[in-house]
């Protein structure tokens, strides 16, 4: 939590601009890089708006556009924000803080928390109630701590690896809508990582699974990420579906 803020303003300048290349991106049909575009530059300038005088003038919005873009986006939206700019304005200033410096992290702390858990709810929510639902289809099993598969492809081997063995595997991870959060088989590289380094869903799936054996994975929550946002593209609750392909268990 320490210099949060400092790393949510560096961050913001990446992620904002992931952000807008793909919301104005056409959605990529292969994984091959895309070719440089042949689109002629505009010819005119842009120019100050406004109170915009000079650099120092448009640059000072411009990161506290990034600025509140990111932090809306980190789920600050509801703090108090003429407290965040006489707060910036005293540290600019010179001034005392008006919280003492160890409790700073602390309320950054207990205010993410509490967003996170009023997110977390609703997500929660269609979670409970999707896997309810998806517990009634054919091929689905459900084990006692909630996490449910269905065997895609049962592997040849029968070995099945330990909790502190390494892995390699290919994986695709979607949200309930549909949307990709990560994936090694888009990328066309498998990973390799030990069973007691990942999310408890995939530690108990993958000691279940055979080499060379394909599993769909509904993972619920409090076996994946509970109330935290591991990334901007999984929020707080949410259940993760996986296609998952155990492919080896690696030698050290």
């Amino acid at each position: 939590m320490k210099r949060l803020f400092i790393c949510l303003l560096l961050a913001s300048f990446g992620a904002n601009a992931q952000v807008k290349k793909a919301a104005t991106a056409p959605k990529a049909t292969s994984t091959t890089p895309a070719k440089p575009s042949t689109a002629v530059k505009p010819t005119v300038a842009l120019k100050p708006m406004g109170v915009f005088k000079n650099s120092a003038d448009s640059a000072g919005y411009a990161l506290g556009v990034r600025i509140g873009q990111n932090l809306k986006a980190q789920g600050f939206d509801a703090i108090n924000l003429p407290n965040l700019y006489r707060a910036i304005g005293d540290v600019f200033s010179g001034k005392a803080s008006a919280l003492p410096e160890a409790v700073l992290d602390k309320c950054i702390g207990e205010f993410v928390q509490k967003a996170n858990e009023k997110k977390s709810a609703g997500a929660k929510k269609a979670g409970i109630d999707f896997l309810a639902a998806n517990a009634k289809k054919p091929g689905v099993v459900t084990l006692p701590s909630g996490l449910q598969y269905v065997v895609v492809k049962a592997g040849a081997d029968t070995t099945r690896p330990k909790l502190t063995d390494k892995v390699k595997c290919h994986y695709h991870g979607t949200l309930l809508d549909g949307s990709i959060f990560d994936s090694s088989m888009d990328r066309g590289e498998p990973v390799v990582f030990p069973v007691n380094g990942v999310i408890k869903g995939w530690q108990e799936a993958l000691q279940l699974m055979t080499i060379g054996s394909k599993w769909k994975l509904y993972v619920p929550s409090d076996l994946a990420y509970g109330d935290s946002s591991p990334s901007p593209s999984i929020g707080p609750g949410s259940l993760l579906v996986f296609d998952v392909e155990l492919i080896s268990i690696e030698k050290d």
